[in-house]
């Protein structure tokens, strides 16, 4: 070790205790120092005696807090762990003292993104041995996103104040804050295979592959359920299959271009589009839709989702919308050809900001046999530039000439307004704006 590191370890270890004084402690200890100065200058014993009292105190203070044995837990809860944007949630914190000491006075401070409110700091009384104090303190975000919580600091300090030891824990949680969600009234819709049983997709039933209802006889089945032209070609015995669920499916595509949007922050038609597919998860999830979202971003999110009641399809769809973000000039060609791959029919909603001739070639792809297309076209009349507003004013046109039904969002207008207009043209080629 160079004479240079240890010079400075020795210092460090000399000035830490002083690191660990507060102001008072600070305070009485140069009060204590300038006494005993001037007791050796003037000769006065009593008063140097005075002087070391008052600066060994706040030093003795320290080290007592430095070797003391606190050992403290802390656990946190965040509820609820998901909220909508606007809506406040809940920390809970528990501070417990498992140690065989009592703890003196605990200041307590959370360490919180500023989007979510000020750093909450609490004084916490003297814990016994054993003793648990829960404290609780509101969140609330008005952006969507992915946000940590914690971790936690703990700051002990002696009766006297003077001296203070500081701990903190590792600990973190998330708080997952979703887009806005607008209940939308119901709208006809084509694509779904809602049903069970004989109502399977029209695709199948077309077909007529009745291998695909059918299956081989198994002792005890019901004989009514014999399926006859089957079993005349196959040489055996087959049975229908037992009534079998079919889910309509849907796939939502978000266009992540930040130069198809206009605006910033939570006024900007990125985070209206962001709002529109949300908003749109939730209600086709409570229709039974199994969704999907299609961004260009969140591979994971390109396989079909489902649960009893649509709220697992819904909830992932909402984690993936808390925090994507505007890209690049690729990401809508991205999202279409994720939202192309594994694609089976059924209902194609997609977000769209501002278009040219070229998107509408990548988008027409998504129209296939068996599939509803539906776009809901964010409101771009705060463009500025004539040009660019008659190419979008062509490519939505051209969108609609390619079997697309295209809803464009009206200035100021309600996202449930918007989305009550699908399907009120659908089969319209021509270039009408609604």
């Amino acid at each position: 070790m160079s004479l240079r590191a240890t010079r400075r370890r020795v210092t460090s270890t000399l000035t830490a205790p002083f690191g660990q004084l507060t102001t008072r402690g600070r305070a009485v200890l140069s009060a204590g120092v300038t006494a005993a100065l001037c007791a050796l200058a003037l000769g006065q014993r009593d008063l140097l005696r005075v002087g070391v009292l008052l600066a060994v105190v706040p030093l003795l203070t320290v080290v007592v807090l430095g070797r003391a044995r606190y050992r403290l837990a802390c656990t946190r809860t965040v509820s609820p762990a998901r909220v909508e944007a606007g809506q406040p949630a809940r920390v809970v914190l528990e501070v417990a003292n498992v140690s065989g000491a009592r703890c003196g006075l605990v200041l307590a401070e959370e360490h919180v993104p500023y989007v979510l409110g000020t750093r909450p700091r609490f004084v916490l009384p003297g814990l016994e041995p054993g003793e648990r104090r829960a404290i609780s303190y509101p969140v609330r975000s008005d952006v969507r996103g992915r946000f940590t919580v914690g971790p936690l600091s703990l700051t002990l300090t002696d009766p006297f104040g003077m001296g203070e030891h500081r701990r903190s824990f590792s600990a973190r949680d998330e708080l997952v804050v979703t887009p806005p969600v607008v209940a939308l009234p119901a709208v006809s819709l084509s694509g779904d295979w809602t049903g069970s049983g004989d109502s399977r997709p029209g695709a199948v039933a077309a077909s007529g592959e009745d291998d695909s209802t059918t299956r081989e006889y198994r002792q005890g089945d019901d004989l009514r359920r014999v399926h006859w032209r089957s079993t005349a070609r196959r040489g055996e015995l087959m049975v229908r299959r037992e009534e079998q669920p079919w889910q309509s499916r849907a796939t939502l595509l978000l266009d992540r271009r930040r130069a198809a949007h206009l605006g910033d922050g939570p006024a900007s038609s990125f985070e209206w589009s962001v709002s529109a597919l949300a908003s749109v998860a939730v209600h086709l999830s409570g229709r039974g839709y199994a969704v999907r979202l299609a961004d260009g971003e969140h591979a994971d999110i390109g396989t079909w989702a489902s649960g009893p009641a649509g709220d697992s399809t819904a909830s992932t769809v909402l984690d993936a919308l808390a925090s994507v973000d505007a890209g690049g000039e690729v990401e809508l060609e991205r999202a279409v050809s994720a939202a192309v791959s594994g694609s089976t029919g059924g209902l194609v909603v997609a977000a769209l900001g501002r278009l040219a001739a070229a998107d509408v070639a990548a988008l027409a792809r998504l129209h296939q046999p068996g599939t509803s297309c539906v776009a809901l076209v964010a409101d771009a009349s705060a463009e500025t530039s004539p040009a660019r507003t008659g190419a979008h004013d062509s490519a939505l046109d051209l969108l609609r000439a390619t079997g697309w039904d295209v809803v464009r969002a009206e200035p100021d207008e309600a996202l449930a307004r918007t989305w009550g207009r699908v399907g009120s043209g659908r089969s319209l080629l021509t270039g009408g704006r609604r």
